[in-house]
C-alpha cells in the first residue's frame, strides 16, 4: 500500500490590493520625503552662498586696509569705454585675488594687471591697454560659484570666448557706469545717488555717507542661460556680468524681477519666466539675482550677508545700492 501524498499548504502572499496599498503608501512617503530633502539641500546651498559672499566682502575690506579705498568694480583705460568688451581691464575679482587664497592666480598675470593698472589712471602717462591677464579668465573659482545656480556648466564665449562663470557682482550703483565713473554721483528719482565699486574708482568705508552696514557692497547675480550670454562671469567687468549697474531705474524693477528686458547685456537671452530678462542691444543694466527661493543675498558694506526679497520695490532698491542719498532704508534686510 502507497503511502498518501501529504497535503501542500497553500503559499502566503500578498493579495493585487494588498500590493497597490503598500505602493500607494511609499509613494505618499516619497512625496512627503522629497519636499524635506529639496528644502534641506537648499538651506545647505544658502549657507555656502552665504560662506562665498561673506568670503569676497572680507577681501574686499582686507584690499581696503593695503590700498585704502575698496576695489574699483572695473578698470577702464584712457580712451576706452566702459562698454568696450574687447578693451576693457581687470575687474574687482581679478583685483582681489591675493586677499582670498589665489595669490599665485593672481602673481602669474601681475605684470599686466599692474600695466593696466597704469593705463586706467586718466591724467598718467604710463601703463598700456594690455589684456595677457586675460589668460586667467578660464580658471574655476569655487568660492565665485553659488551651488544653486543651475546655469554655471557653460563658460561665456563672447571677447575671445572661455569665460568662466561666477554668481557675485559688486556694486557700481544705480546709475549709468559712466557718470558714476571715478566717484561720480547721478540725480534718480530726485536723489543724489552713487555707487560704491565703480569704473576707476572704489569708495572709502567711512566714504559711504549712508553707512557701510545700510549700503550694498556685493550681490548675488545669476549665470546667463547660453554661452553667448556673459551673465555672471567672474573676471568680465560689464553690467550683470561682473557688476551691477542700472539696477533699480528704467525697466529693471528690483531684485530677482520677472519683466523681460530688464538687464542690458551685449547678446543676452531673455528668459523673464525664469526671472532672467535681459535686453541684447548692449551693455548697461544690471541687478540682483538669485535662485534661491524668495531671495538675493548681499553684503553690506560692513561684510555682512544679508536677504533682500523678492517683490522689493524699485526705488528702494536703488537706494540701498546708493552710498550717498541721505534716505532712511525702508527695506527689511
Amino acid at each position: 500500500m502507497f503511502p498518501s501524498p501529504r497535503t501542500r499548504k497553500p503559499r502566503s502572499g500578498f493579495t493585487l490590493i494588498e500590493l497597490l496599498v503598500v505602493i500607494a503608501i511609499i509613494a505618499i512617503l516619497i512625496a512627503l520625503l522629497v519636499p524635506a530633502v529639496q528644502k534641506v539641500r537648499e538651506a545647505a546651498a544658502r549657507t555656502s552662498c552665504v560662506n562665498n559672499l561673506r568670503q569676497l566682502a572680507i577681501a574686499c575690506h582686507a584690499y581696503h586696509d593695503v590700498k585704502k579705498t575698496l576695489p574699483p568694480g572695473v578698470l577702464v583705460g584712457r580712451g576706452i569705454g566702459w562698454n568696450d568688451e574687447n578693451n576693457i581691464g581687470p575687474n574687482w575679482v581679478v583685483l582681489i585675488l591675493p586677499y582670498f587664497e589665489q595669490a599665485p592666480l593672481y602673481n602669474s598675470v601681475q605684470a599686466s594687471i599692474t600695466n593696466y593698472v597704469n593705463f586706467s589712471k586718466p591724467s598718467g602717462s604710463t601703463g598700456s591697454n594690455d589684456q595677457t591677464w586675460r589668460n586667467i579668465r578660464g580658471t574655476r573659482l569655487s568660492v565665485m560659484i553659488c551651488p544653486s545656480e543651475n546655469y554655471g556648466g557653460t563658460q561665456g564665449n563672447r571677447a575671445g570666448g572661455g569665460w568662466e562663470r561666477g554668481n557675485y557682482a559688486a556694486n557700481m550703483g544705480p546709475g549709468d557706469p559712466g557718470t558714476m565713473s571715478n566717484g561720480g554721483t547721478q540725480n534718480i528719482s530726485g536723489y543724489n545717488m552713487g555707487g560704491v565699486m565703480c569704473v576707476n574708482w572704489g569708495s572709502t568705508l567711512v566714504g559711504i555717507n549712508d553707512g557701510s552696514s545700510n549700503t550694498v557692497m556685493l550681490s548675488h547675480i545669476r549665470v546667463g542661460p547660453a554661452a553667448n550670454d556673459m551673465r555672471g562671469t567672474w573676471a568680465f567687468g560689464e553690467p550683470a556680468c561682473s557688476v551691477l549697474a542700472n539696477d533699480g531705474v528704467g525697466d529693471s524693477f528690483g531684485p530677482n524681477d520677472t519683466g523681460c528686458c530688464s538687464d542690458d547685456v551685449l547678446g543676452c537671452n531673455d528668459v523673464p519666466s525664469d526671472r532672467m530678462g535681459c535686453w541684447s542691444g548692449g551693455y548697461g543694466q544690471g541687478t540682483g539675482r538669485s535662485a534661491h527661493t524668495g531671495v538675493t543675498p548681499v553684503a553690506a558694506g560692513d561684510a555682512s550677508v544679508r536677504m533682500v526679497a523678492d517683490g522689493t520695490a524699485q526705488l528702494p532698491w536703488a537706494l540701498i545700492t546708493s552710498r550717498c542719498d541721505g534716505q532712511v532704508s525702508t527695506v527689511n534686510w
